[in-house]
Protein backbone atom coordinates (compact mmCIF):
# COMPACT_ATOMS: atom_id res chain seq x y z
CA UNK A 1 0.00 0.00 0.00
CA UNK A 2 1.71 3.40 -0.63
CA UNK A 3 1.98 6.13 2.01
CA UNK A 4 1.84 9.52 1.59
CA UNK A 5 5.15 11.61 2.14
CA UNK A 6 5.48 13.26 5.18
CA UNK A 7 4.78 16.56 5.36
CA UNK A 8 7.44 19.12 4.07
CA UNK A 9 8.60 16.05 1.83
CA UNK A 10 6.81 16.55 -1.30
CA UNK A 11 9.39 15.45 -3.60
CA UNK A 12 9.61 11.83 -2.14
CA UNK A 13 6.74 9.12 -2.68
CA UNK A 14 6.86 6.34 -0.46
CA UNK A 15 5.17 2.24 -0.92
CA UNK A 16 5.33 -0.31 1.66
CA UNK A 17 4.83 -3.68 0.92
CA UNK A 18 5.48 -7.40 3.05
CA UNK A 19 6.35 -9.95 0.25
CA UNK A 20 6.12 -13.61 1.39
CA UNK A 21 10.03 -14.55 0.74
CA UNK A 22 12.77 -13.72 2.33
CA UNK A 23 15.30 -10.67 1.79
CA UNK A 24 17.71 -12.63 -0.17
CA UNK A 25 15.23 -13.74 -2.63
CA UNK A 26 14.00 -10.00 -3.36
CA UNK A 27 18.00 -8.46 -3.80
CA UNK A 28 18.12 -11.08 -6.14
CA UNK A 29 15.38 -10.08 -8.08
CA UNK A 30 17.39 -6.58 -8.74
CA UNK A 31 20.51 -8.08 -9.01
CA UNK A 32 19.67 -10.61 -11.75
CA UNK A 33 19.24 -8.55 -14.70
CA UNK A 34 17.01 -11.21 -16.44
CA UNK A 35 14.94 -11.17 -13.75
CA UNK A 36 14.75 -7.20 -13.26
CA UNK A 37 13.86 -7.07 -16.87
CA UNK A 38 11.29 -8.79 -16.22
CA UNK A 39 9.41 -6.80 -13.36
CA UNK A 40 11.07 -3.59 -13.30
CA UNK A 41 8.72 -0.48 -14.31
CA UNK A 42 4.68 -0.44 -14.79
CA UNK A 43 2.21 -2.77 -15.67
CA UNK A 44 2.53 -3.29 -19.54
CA UNK A 45 6.03 -1.88 -20.02
CA UNK A 46 9.35 -4.15 -21.25
CA UNK A 47 12.67 -3.44 -20.93
CA UNK A 48 16.11 -3.90 -22.74
CA UNK A 49 19.05 -3.17 -20.95
CA UNK A 50 22.07 -2.26 -22.98
CA UNK A 51 24.68 -1.34 -19.72
CA UNK A 52 24.12 -3.34 -16.14
CA UNK A 53 26.97 -3.20 -14.09
CA UNK A 54 24.97 -4.46 -10.25
CA UNK A 55 28.28 -2.79 -7.94
CA UNK A 56 28.55 0.36 -6.33
CA UNK A 57 28.94 2.81 -8.67
CA UNK A 58 27.85 0.32 -11.49
CA UNK A 59 25.92 2.09 -14.38
CA UNK A 60 22.44 0.74 -15.40
CA UNK A 61 21.62 1.94 -18.83
CA UNK A 62 18.33 0.70 -20.57
CA UNK A 63 15.35 1.74 -22.63
CA UNK A 64 11.92 1.19 -21.15
CA UNK A 65 9.06 0.36 -23.88
CA UNK A 66 5.94 1.50 -23.30
CA UNK A 67 2.43 -0.32 -24.28
CA UNK A 68 1.98 1.77 -26.88
CA UNK A 69 5.60 1.45 -28.65
CA UNK A 70 7.11 4.55 -27.35
CA UNK A 71 10.93 4.28 -26.24
CA UNK A 72 12.25 6.14 -23.24
CA UNK A 73 15.94 5.43 -22.70
CA UNK A 74 17.19 5.35 -18.70
CA UNK A 75 20.54 5.94 -17.13
CA UNK A 76 20.95 5.37 -13.87
CA UNK A 77 23.71 4.48 -11.52
CA UNK A 78 24.24 2.01 -8.37
CA UNK A 79 24.99 3.91 -5.20
CA UNK A 80 24.56 1.65 -2.61
CA UNK A 81 24.04 -1.90 -2.80
CA UNK A 82 23.96 -4.09 0.52
CA UNK A 83 23.26 -7.98 0.12
CA UNK A 84 19.34 -8.80 1.57
CA UNK A 85 18.76 -5.05 2.90
CA UNK A 86 19.28 -2.28 1.05
CA UNK A 87 19.60 -1.08 -3.05
CA UNK A 88 19.88 2.22 -3.95
CA UNK A 89 19.69 3.70 -7.01
CA UNK A 90 20.22 7.52 -8.66
CA UNK A 91 18.22 8.29 -11.85
CA UNK A 92 20.49 10.44 -14.17
CA UNK A 93 18.16 10.51 -16.71
CA UNK A 94 15.56 13.50 -16.57
CA UNK A 95 13.27 13.40 -13.93
CA UNK A 96 15.99 13.10 -11.35
CA UNK A 97 15.71 11.43 -8.25
CA UNK A 98 17.19 8.33 -6.37
CA UNK A 99 15.52 5.27 -5.67
CA UNK A 100 15.90 3.51 -1.93
CA UNK A 101 14.77 0.02 -1.78
CA UNK A 102 14.91 -1.08 2.25
CA UNK A 103 14.70 -4.76 2.75
CA UNK A 104 13.67 -6.18 6.14
CA UNK A 105 13.26 -10.01 7.34
CA UNK A 106 9.41 -9.90 8.45
CA UNK A 107 8.55 -13.00 9.92
CA UNK A 108 9.44 -15.32 7.32
CA UNK A 109 9.00 -12.54 4.50
CA UNK A 110 10.23 -9.54 3.58
CA UNK A 111 9.03 -5.88 4.37
CA UNK A 112 10.16 -3.79 1.04
CA UNK A 113 10.22 0.17 1.79
CA UNK A 114 10.38 1.97 -1.42
CA UNK A 115 10.93 5.72 -0.83
CA UNK A 116 11.72 7.74 -3.98
CA UNK A 117 12.90 11.01 -3.52
CA UNK A 118 13.21 13.85 -6.35
CA UNK A 119 15.51 16.26 -6.94
CA UNK A 120 13.10 18.71 -7.49
CA UNK A 121 9.53 19.06 -5.71
CA UNK A 122 8.06 21.04 -8.42
CA UNK A 123 8.98 18.26 -11.02
CA UNK A 124 7.62 15.76 -8.00
CA UNK A 125 4.10 17.29 -8.05
CA UNK A 126 3.72 17.28 -11.50
CA UNK A 127 4.76 13.68 -11.83
CA UNK A 128 2.94 12.33 -8.90
CA UNK A 129 -0.15 11.09 -10.38
CA UNK A 130 1.78 8.93 -12.64
CA UNK A 131 4.60 8.12 -10.27
CA UNK A 132 2.49 6.59 -7.43
CA UNK A 133 0.28 4.06 -9.32
CA UNK A 134 3.67 3.14 -11.44
CA UNK A 135 5.37 2.62 -8.37
CA UNK A 136 2.67 0.27 -6.77
CA UNK A 137 2.59 -1.74 -10.31
CA UNK A 138 6.22 -2.26 -10.14
CA UNK A 139 5.88 -3.76 -7.13
CA UNK A 140 2.99 -5.78 -8.42
CA UNK A 141 5.08 -7.21 -10.85
CA UNK A 142 8.34 -7.77 -8.22
CA UNK A 143 5.96 -9.92 -6.27
CA UNK A 144 4.67 -11.97 -9.39
CA UNK A 145 8.12 -12.49 -10.50
CA UNK A 146 9.08 -13.65 -7.11
CA UNK A 147 6.15 -15.97 -7.35
CA UNK A 148 6.85 -17.56 -10.33
CA UNK A 149 10.73 -17.97 -9.16
CA UNK A 150 9.08 -20.12 -6.06
CA UNK A 151 7.54 -22.61 -7.48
Amino acid sequence: MSQRSSPGDDATFRSHRVMAVPPERVFSAFARPELLARWWGPAGFTNTFEVYEFRPGGRWKFVMHGPDGTNYPNESVFLELHPASKVVIQHLSQPHFVLTVTLTAHDGATSVDWAQAFEDAAVAARVRSIVEPANEQNLDRLEAVLMVEES
